[in-house]
């Protein structure tokens, strides 16, 4: 049986044909599962904590496609420059095609398992970068860690917090992001909103 495999303008065609969250990947809808209790507290409380820093039309958590290298993401979280807000609202679509600015940040919070792992810290590290995203932040839970990743010349520079295995390897220490240097945040409290109260 011979499968055809799916352009990108295919799939954008599809418009809402599909339910539930899914991305697009080398011409195939690849569909998500259901994230974790965790996961979503953990990228609601991100959401909380950006609200004080950027207007609410800046943020997009779980329901915003990124078209990057001809493939389909649905970050976790993203916080968006005023000027992509604005045309991501004028298309009347909540697709941010290439031809559009980048987000300023993207995160993704891993869900267990070796391809939610690959996806997260192999395959969309090189997308965003090639997207021109200026930050990316990977929180994983199992590894007790968030990591930051900088775009400094279309590569990005990394620095890891908590897990114990890097050089700052607290808990305690303050998450320090480039794009929002007012944030306040440890590892301790963004892996705790994920705990059951």
């Amino acid at each position: 049986m011979i499968t055809t495999k799916l352009t990108l303008s295919d799939y954008l065609a599809l418009g809402e044909v599909y339910e539930g969250r899914r991305e697009f990947v080398d011409g195939d809808i690849i569909e998500m599962p259901t994230e974790s209790p965790q996961n979503l507290l953990i990228s609601l409380f991100l959401l909380a904590q950006f609200l004080q820093l950027v207007p609410f039309q800046q943020l997009r958590r779980m329901d915003t496609e990124l078209v990057v290298a001809r493939r389909v993401r649905i970050p976790d979280l993203m916080v968006l420059g005023e000027d992509l807000a604005a045309v991501l609202l004028a298309s009347g679509r909540s697709t941010i095609m290439e031809e559009m600015p980048a987000p300023l940040l993207a995160v993704e919070v891993v869900s267990p398992g070796k391809a939610n792992e690959d996806r997260d810290y192999r395959f969309k590290r090189s997308e965003y970068a090639a997207r021109g995203i200026p930050e990316y932040w990977i929180v994983d839970p199992a590894r007790a860690m968030v990591t930051v990743l900088m775009l400094v010349d279309g590569l990005y520079e990394v620095v890891e917090y908590g897990g114990g295995d890097s050089l700052q390897d607290d808990k305690g220490d303050r998450v320090v992001s480039a794009l929002f240097p007012q944030l306040n945040l440890t590892v301790e409290q963004v892996l705790q909103a994920g705990d059951n109260p």
